[in-house]
């Protein structure tokens, strides 16, 4: 099990911020520490420059004595000395006087000032000072004015350190909890998603999770999910409809078939054999076409891939008409070039069923036409569309009923024989073919009977 399967969100976010916090927090302590000690440097520093300046000062008008004062009296760690051309000590405090000079190093012209730190000699084996070495020019030579103090690491104060670690630990501790507490208020929204959700999963999927008055991305997840459930309901229940459609549709020829050969198996002697193969073989035929129809609109539903390929459409609705055998008289107007990208196979599909639909309605004549259509604004025919119009003269479509012939397995009242009509799976899968190439298939007013319209994109080859 991983860190993130033990600890829950809020409790990783507070973590984070609070280890973010606390290495601000050091980072500032050792920032002002440093500071400190590099406040001390130049003020311990500017301390001993000055006190070897004031004795310069005396050296160079010629008031300095053998034995110098401390200045200030208190600063008796602070020893000067005054070392001539031949490096002889002229001038000293009491702690430096009959001593040798405490460092050799003199300043580089054209500078009159420079420092070291220097160990043992005259401050001993375990002393380290800061010597600050500053030339002094007069007529005998170039004098040297040495002062000091001592190199000491500085000394943070324990109750900085104190005060430091403690203040870290408050401000840390402060944040995460605040972190915490907001995280767990703005995740409230969630809970009540996720047992919303659990509640949905055990009883019922019309019921809808709810959604944060406050704008947010908690908001946007409450619409998502509802919006999901929406879709998914009304799969669940187009799937359920579509069951028991496809088990009624189903039920009829097989009740056909299981009648037909019980009555041979009671009746043998009566019964003719032919005639009843005529009958089996019909109703085995009406099986076969609502299982073909149910395998072709599950692979449209699933989106199953085709090939994509220029086609002539008044050359492809030719070659459709070709292979049929008219019941209806059928009047062809077809327009050569106009290119459409698809699939042969399903197009031509497509074709079939409005034809099958036009001659099951039609009185004595379908008219087809072809044609070509410039862009009208719609941006899925930014080249122009390709037409086809099927047209019977049959008794038409009402218009409240002309979305409905496009629903599965929907037959209308003038249709409901199971004889002369087909499953009620034909325009639905020829619309659905239409837009699997984005396309239309619609219905429009006509003078007499039904008129159906198929708008393809076309082709830039055309």
């Amino acid at each position: 099990m991983g860190f993130g399967d033990r600890w829950s969100v809020r409790s990783r976010i507070a973590l984070f911020t609070g280890t973010v916090v606390a290495l601000l927090c050091v980072g500032f302590s050792v920032v002002l520490v440093w500071a400190l000690y590099m406040t001390a440097g130049a003020n311990l520093m500017k301390e001993v420059t000055a006190a070897g300046g004031r004795v310069a000062y005396l050296v160079d008008r010629g008031q300095a004595g053998s034995v110098l004062p401390y200045d200030p009296p208190s600063m008796r760690d602070r020893p000067v000395q005054v070392v001539d051309p031949r490096g002889g000590v002229r001038a000293a405090t009491p702690d430096m006087a009959g001593k040798p000079a405490m460092a050799t190093f003199h300043p580089r012209p054209p500078l009159r000032k420079a420092s070291r730190e220097v160990c043992g000699g005259v401050f001993g084996p375990d002393g380290c000072h800061l010597v600050v070495a500053q030339q002094v020019y007069r007529e005998d030579g170039d004098w040297t004015v040495y002062s000091a103090a001592p190199a000491r690491a500085i000394e943070v104060p324990p109750g900085l350190v104190a005060g430091l670690a403690v203040g870290s630990a408050l401000v840390t501790a402060a944040v995460a909890y605040g972190t915490r507490r907001s995280v767990k208020r703005a995740l409230m929204p969630v809970r009540a998603i996720r047992g919303e959700l659990d509640e949905i999963n055990a009883s019922d999927l019309g019921r809808r999770v709810p959604v944060p008055e406050a704008r947010g991305e908690i908001r946007d997840l409450a619409q998502s999910v509802n919006y999901t459930l929406d879709r998914l309901e009304e799969t669940l229940e187009q799937q359920r409809r579509f069951t028991s459609d496809a088990s009624h549709e189903l039920r009829s020829p097989i009740t056909a078939i299981r009648a037909q050969v019980e009555g041979a198996l009671l009746a043998p002697q009566e019964s003719d054999v032919s005639e009843i193969g005529q009958a089996v073989l019909k109703s085995l035929d009406r099986l076969q076409a609502i299982a073909a129809d149910l395998l072709t609109l599950a692979r449209l539903d699933v989106g199953a891939p085709c090939e994509r390929e220029p086609l002539d459409l008044g050359r492809l609705v030719a070659a459709e008409l070709d292979t049929r055998r008219p019941v209806r008289r059928v009047v062809p107007n077809l327009a050569s070039g106009v290119i459409v990208r698809g699939d042969r196979i399903r197009l031509g599909r497509l074709v079939t069923n409005l034809l099958d639909n036009a001659e099951r309605h039609a009185a004595t004549t379908v008219r087809l036409e072809v044609r070509r259509e410039a862009p009208d604004g719609d941006p899925r025919f930014r080249s122009g569309a390709a037409v086809l119009e099927v047209l019977d003269d049959g008794a038409g479509i009402a218009r409240d009923q002309r979305e409905l012939v496009f629903q599965r397995f929907t037959r209308l009242d003038t249709a409901r024989s199971r004889n002369a009509g087909g499953a009620g799976l034909g325009l639905p899968i020829a619309r659905q073919i239409a837009e699997s190439h984005g396309g239309t298939l619609t219905i429009i007013d006509s003078p007499r009977g039904a008129c159906f319209i198929l708008r393809l994109p076309l082709s830039r080859e055309s």
